[in-house]
């Protein structure tokens, strides 16, 4: 099995090229931290391959994991081009974080090999990786999937039918919820919540500093997307959540969000 990486451009938002930060930065850090011998990130080196043509990553891939932003008509629009692309076995999986693969399976016409495959940030370190079986995936789909969650040292978490937001966005975004309100009426900080979450309650990062490392643009476009759908006041963006994404602070790939970095 081939793995291809896509990258718009071939360049990220900080100008480094994908393919110097993960050989200069992410895989020397996990050889010094003893996370990988220097001999596994050579192997990863030479199993990594970089394109910005979605064309040759497409040709002969046996299984592609989409990433693109939290839109849906962007989405639709990419697993159409894939269908085109795609050899007829290719499963075509998801990486959504909220938005189930029923959305946009019939953009193909091979529906049955469609799932989401949803990992944590950052997906080299986070253990667990929800699939999410829809109406329209196979059951040999949903095997294959949970398989290589296996083979790259993964734990599949299985849902067994869709639900907005799977397992963990949804409790999170519970908890994400009422720290927007306790900030927006005044009670405490988003720094001083953060504090509370992390100390209190064992988290690693409070739910502020996390929304920094996904990034506040991609939680806005979710929350609009969501609005948009369904017309129900408690799914618009926060106003503190608007009020960053309207000043242009994403978090840490801006350099400045609730925190500045």
């Amino acid at each position: 099995m081939g793995v291809k990486e896509i990258f718009e451009g071939g360049e990220s938002r900080s100008n480094k090229s994908p393919r110097g930060k993960v050989f200069k930065e992410i895989l020397p850090e996990r050889v010094a931290k003893g996370k990988l011998t220097a001999e596994q990130a050579a192997g990863a080196k030479e199993r990594l391959h970089f394109t910005s043509q979605l064309s040759e990553a497409a040709r002969n891939a046996d299984f592609v994991i989409e990433a693109v932003v939290e839109k849906i008509k962007v989405k639709r629009n990419l697993f159409a081009e894939l269908e085109k692309l795609c050899p007829p076995h290719a499963i075509l999986a998801s990486n959504s974080s909220y938005i189930v693969s029923s959305r946009f399976a019939d953009a193909t016409n091979r529906p049955e090999k469609v799932c989401n495959m949803h990992f944590f940030n950052p997906a080299l370190v986070m253990k667990v990786v929800e699939v999410v079986k829809g109406p329209h995936t196979s059951e040999e789909t949903a095997q294959i999937t949970i398989d290589l969650c296996r083979a790259i040292d993964k734990s599949p978490v299985v849902l067994n039918k869709e639900i907005y937001g799977f397992v963990v966005n949804r409790i999170l975004a519970a908890i994400t919820r009422e720290a927007f309100y306790l900030a927006e009426e005044g009670f405490a900080s988003p720094q001083d919540i953060d504090i509370a979450v992390e100390g209190g309650l064992n988290h690693p990062m409070g739910p502020f500093r996390l929304l920094d490392l996904t990034g506040l643009d991609l939680a806005y476009y979710r929350r609009v997307e969501r609005y948009q759908e369904t017309g129900h006041p408690d799914d618009k963006p926060p106003k503190l959540l608007e009020e960053k994404f309207k000043a242009g602070e994403y978090g840490r790939k801006t350099g400045k969000g609730f925190y500045t970095y």
